[in-house]
């Protein structure tokens, strides 16, 4: 097992058309209005979480790693900037590979009724960039092989997809 290591928080980032806020506990009733689609399920499968399951499941996510130490938890909500509304999450979950390089593997969600937009490209696009800077040379992302549109998001970022499939998802990296 590898030692704990100590992670880099989430900072505030901005994009052109959103402010990617560092997830707050405090986030979670907000959240749930934006979450709370079953069609975010269509691809990773599961069901919304309830209003206390998001509740801890932010508590937990807000501590920035993992109990062990050895996986590093960004999470970002995105927000318009012209409305202040919420839209959607990006996480990053870092590693350290045996050879000292550091590996971000994104995930990202936009509100069903907000899709369409670019929104989870340009959040994605941004937190990639954010996290080059901070010296994590390796991004990962899996996607489903009929979500087109995540896809899309995965090659923004500069990914590509690979032959790997893990739990039915291909894996794309940089």
């Amino acid at each position: 097992m590898s030692s704990p290591t100590s992670w880099t928080a989430a900072a505030p980032l901005h994009a052109a058309r959103l402010v990617l806020e560092p997830l707050r506990t405090d986030h979670a009733d907000e959240m749930f209005d934006v979450l709370d689609d079953p069609r975010l399920h269509t691809y990773t499968g599961g069901r919304p979480a309830s209003r206390a399951e998001l509740g801890d499941l932010f508590a937990r996510q807000v501590v920035g790693s993992s109990p062990d130490g050895t996986q590093g938890w960004l999470n970002w909500v995105l927000r318009r900037h012209d409305t202040g509304r919420a839209v959607g999450t990006v996480q990053a979950t870092l590693t350290r590979r045996p050879d000292g390089g550091r590996e971000a593997e994104l995930a990202w969600v936009v509100a069903g009724d907000e899709q369409g937009r670019g929104y989870a490209r340009e959040a994605a696009v941004a937190v990639a960039a954010w996290l080059r800077k901070d010296g994590v040379d390796t991004l990962v992302a899996h996607v489903h092989p009929d979500h087109h549109a995540s896809a899309g998001v995965a090659r923004a970022v500069g990914l590509r997809p690979t032959g790997t499939v893990v739990d039915g998802e291909i894996r794309w990296t940089s």
